[in-house]
């Protein structure tokens, strides 16, 4: 019964996964295409083809690792490309590409709040299963706005910021997925990002 249990709440979360990072690189690309730039359209990214997304460690690994040791998820998928000579806007372009991720998760989170309390019955499979979902959209939402590259939030940071924090930030952009997971691992932002979700979601319906 236990191992059951726990198979059927694996398949809930790599569906939540999926369905989740889809959408977040699919608005995207979509924000991009909006904004004048095809460039994730000329790669295939302008897509809710699953395949076309998902990063074997970013996607899959990563968060099955992250949510057995912080009981939340950490992931990623596989950045969409876009060439800021074509985004209207300059680095407000851009930074509107790269919010239109993570909200997206939010928007997601909301909706699947919204239905685990208030249409399905209390401890339904639906109900705790759209639980999960709007758990997993707040982590991909909170992880995504950290600002440090190549994150989304670096981005959005970044078409605010002064001269000086633009260049320590491209200087540092190479290093950025290592600086993240040291963080997070090692200086207690782990335990930052599991307050930070349980804020938001006590936001939710």
């Amino acid at each position: 019964m236990g191992s059951t249990f726990n198979l059927t709440y694996l398949v809930v979360v790599l569906i939540s996964i999926i369905v989740s990072l889809v959408i977040h690189e699919y608005m995207h690309a979509f924000t991009g295409h909006l904004l004048g730039d095809d460039t994730a359209h000329e790669q295939g990214r302008l897509s809710l083809n699953p395949l076309k997304h998902i990063d074997p460690f970013m996607t899959v690994l990563l968060p099955i690792i992250t949510l057995f040791v912080f009981h939340v998820p950490i992931l990623a998928a596989k950045p969409v490309p876009f060439n800021p000579a074509r985004v209207k806007y300059g680095e407000f372009g851009a930074a509107m590409i790269a919010a239109a991720g993570p909200f997206s998760n939010l928007v997601l989170a909301f909706v699947g709040a919204f239905f685990a309390d208030r249409v399905f019955a209390s401890g339904s499979f639906l109900s705790q299963s759209l639980a999960v979902f709007a758990t997993l959209n707040v982590a991909l939402f909170v992880f995504n706005l950290i600002p440090i590259p190549p994150l989304d939030g670096s981005r959005v940071l970044y078409a605010f910021a002064p001269e000086p924090v633009q260049n320590f930030m491209r200087a540092i952009e190479p290093y950025g997925m290592f600086i993240i997971f040291g963080l997070v691992l090692t200086a207690g932002a782990g335990g930052i990002l599991v307050n930070l979700n349980q804020f938001v979601l006590n936001l939710l319906p």
